[in-house]
């Protein structure tokens, strides 16, 4: 059985997760909340790194790609709308630049290459010969492995400190602290 379309797809995992995982950290080191649009931002990442994994676990499919490819459509949507609400003079940006831009441009970069590396990789007929179809994880390569704890170990990291900043009701449109925390 080939492997290799599994753990390109790990490597994405990766990819995703170390975004996620930047994200959360800088929310901690520079104390900015992310704001809703961010929020949606993230879930755009998560999502793609979602049709990713089930390439990972269940087989390359061209519906999972599909998935992710619609989930970086929408994610590149609500990257946009936050670049187009702080590029009206005398709007102040959200958040510090990160090289020379910030994080909802680089997010919105980010999808846009990814819609195209995913369209790229859904029109390579040899990963859909692989047969194998559902692999258990502990079957899988190491590579595989981590891209998966890597993405859902991120998931919940960010479940749980969205809980924290919004509660169980609406996130404010610019938080200043946390909701668990007041």
């Amino acid at each position: 059985m080939d492997l290799r379309y599994r753990q390109l797809n790990a490597l994405g995992l990766l990819a995703i997760s170390a975004v996620l995982a930047y994200a959360f950290a800088s929310q901690f080191i520079t104390g900015e909340l992310p704001c809703p649009l961010c929020l949606l931002q993230r879930i755009g990442f998560v999502a793609v790194g979602l049709g990713l994994l089930m390439n990972v676990m269940l087989g390359p499919r061209p519906a999972h790609y599909g998935f992710a490819i619609i989930a970086a459509i929408a994610g590149g949507i609500f990257a946009l709308r936050q670049v187009s609400l702080h590029v009206i003079p005398g709007t102040p940006p959200y958040g510090d630049p990160f090289f020379g831009m910030h994080f909802y441009t680089w997010a919105f970069i980010l999808f846009a290459v990814m819609i195209t590396g995913l369209a790229a990789l859904v029109g390579l007929r040899a990963q859909y010969e692989d047969t194998a179809g559902y692999q258990p994880l502990r079957l899988q390569p190491l590579l595989c492995k981590l891209g998966v704890l890597a993405l859902l170990l991120m998931m919940a990291a960010n479940v749980l400190l969205t809980f924290a900043e919004c509660g169980p009701g609406v996130c404010p449109d610019n938080p200043t602290d946390y909701w668990l925390l007041r």
